[in-house]
């Protein structure tokens, strides 16, 4: 086990009070799991200050104290470490604890507001079947070689997230593809992590209920590609206006990625169908299954990071032609009757409008697009209209349901989303405030050959309601209805 000094090299210090000496058995931030030879760091969070539980830390045990003050009178004879930031030295200091693990690892970032987990999880699913070990961090599953963790939080906490990577050297991981949100930027819980590269999807409106405006989240994203160091790479989305801005000033190799522009990695698309698409991709067709122009997008940026990586090119277009969906992601299931049902996680309005723009080039013309949506609560109020007047735009039906309510009467939700509605449209439009009985009502309304869209909630198999999480899974509801009524 390292000692205290051992790894304090890593942090800058303002005063150290007792001894350096003293070996550490575990590092954390939550002064719960705090055991007799921790090293407890206090963190000020936006809902409670670390500082507050340094007494209960150090009589649960905590042999070292990080805080930015340090207490008036001190208890029992931990030792003391003053810094200016604790919360950005905490990464650090869990990196040192557990050996510098992302530095024994090439770690690629990708951040944005669309496309972060899919393009994780077809670079993880690229390199695992190419031959390499390889990790994932993502919103819906982490992953070491083929061991699968839960996930509670797209980028888990740094403590946790120093952990994650080592467990990933421990198993032989060489690669480790990583989900960047713009919380953990903001929160610090990527200090300590040398990146090999970053990945910039795009950028729409999202989370200005906990950024205080659109630029403010903007600036959020580019802090990470700042960080990034100079033998690192920057793959930019180039056909989204903000892709130049991310590595304006960046000290990592810059390289862009497009499906309508030039750029150094290009795609286009050259047919679209249901079952997958056909792209060129630098003169090469390539068939995937992956379906939608923004999958394109996804796949491309998998398959130019995969070539900086120095992966040989054959082998990872040949291995991304059996790419299959990913969970969660325009994900369909079909009836016996001809009823097509597409779970997606569309929850921003530039996603629920890319899906719903992909469903309307590919159906035909006497397909009906019945959409059933609804829209977190406790989470920006703005969107909510935004998302119901482009939900009405593309369907023929409109059902605005229930999402994640979590503390948000529902009902108010979904009265919020009918602001966006027009007189003419409310016809067309139902309020069913149960999940299950609007995706129900939505398969008895279809006929043989209509195409239901259901948003917002993907891979998720929970619904949050009032601090609880209760079983709920999109698919799950669409199989057992589509099951009753083949009965019918």
């Amino acid at each position: 086990m390292p000692k205290i000094g051992e790894i304090l090299n890593c942090c800058e210090t303002s005063e150290v009070r007792g001894s350096t000496d003293t070996e550490i058995v575990s590092v954390t931030t939550d002064s719960r799991k705090v055991e007799k030879g921790s090293l407890f760091i206090a963190v000020r969070g936006m809902q409670h200050d670390g500082h507050e539980f340094i007494p209960e830390a150090v009589e649960r045990g905590a042999v070292a104290v990080v805080c930015e003050r340090i207490p008036v009178r001190p208890q029992g004879d931990a030792t003391y470490i003053c810094v200016k930031d604790s919360a950005a030295e905490a990464g650090r200091l869990a990196s040192a604890f557990y050996g510098y693990p992302s530095g024994k690892l090439k770690v690629v970032g990708i951040t944005g507001t669309n496309g972060k987990t899919t393009t994780a999880m077809l670079l993880y699913r690229l390199f695992m079947e190419m031959g390499y070990r390889a990790g994932l961090i993502s919103t819906v599953e982490y992953r070491v070689n083929d061991r699968s963790l839960p996930a509670f939080f797209t980028t888990p906490d740094p403590v946790g997230l120093q952990q994650l990577l080592s467990e990933m050297v421990s198993a032989g991981c060489s690669h480790c593809f990583m989900e960047v949100s713009s919380h953990s930027v903001v929160q610090k819980r990527i200090k300590g992590i040398h990146f090999a590269g970053g990945i910039f999807t795009n950028i729409t409106r999202d989370h200005l209920d906990y950024h205080n405006s659109f630029s403010d989240y903007l600036k959020t994203k580019k802090e990470f590609f700042d960080s990034l160091p100079e033998e690192a790479f920057a793959l930019v989305n180039i056909d989204d206006k903000n892709g130049t801005l991310m590595i304006q000033n960046s000290k990592a190799v810059n390289k862009t990625f497009a499906v309508r522009r030039m750029a150094d990695y290009k795609a286009r698309v050259i047919e679209s169908h249901f079952d997958g698409m056909l792209l060129n991709i630098g003169g090469k067709e390539l068939w995937t299954r992956l379906i939608g122009e923004f999958n394109a997008y996804n796949l491309m940026a998998a398959v130019a990071a995969a070539d900086l990586l120095g992966a040989a090119s054959e082998d990872v277009l040949r291995t991304a032609s059996n790419f299959d969906v990913v969970p969660g992601r325009f994900e369909y299931v079909k009836s016996d009757t001809g009823i097509t049902a597409i779970v997606d996680y569309a929850h921003t309005p530039d996603a629920l409008e890319n899906v719903l723009k992909t469903i309307n080039n590919l159906k035909r013309k006497e397909q009906q697009v019945i959409t059933v949506v609804g829209t977190g609560g406790d989470r920006d109020r703005g969107k909510r209209p935004v998302m119901a007047s482009i939900a009405m735009k593309y369907s023929n039906k409109l059902i605005l349901t229930s999402d994640n309510p979590r503390n948000e009467d529902p009902e108010q939700i979904i009265k919020d989303m009918m602001e966006g509605i027009k007189k003419e449209e409310i016809s067309n439009v139902l309020s069913i405030t149960g999940r299950a009985d609007a995706i129900k009502t939505a398969c008895m309304i279809a006929s043989p050959g209509d195409i239901i869209l259901v948003a917002g909630k993907g891979h998720e198999t929970y619904q949050e309601i009032k601090g609880k999480r209760h079983h709920f899974d999109d698919r799950e509801v669409i199989e057992s209805v589509f099951k009753t009524m083949a009965k019918i």
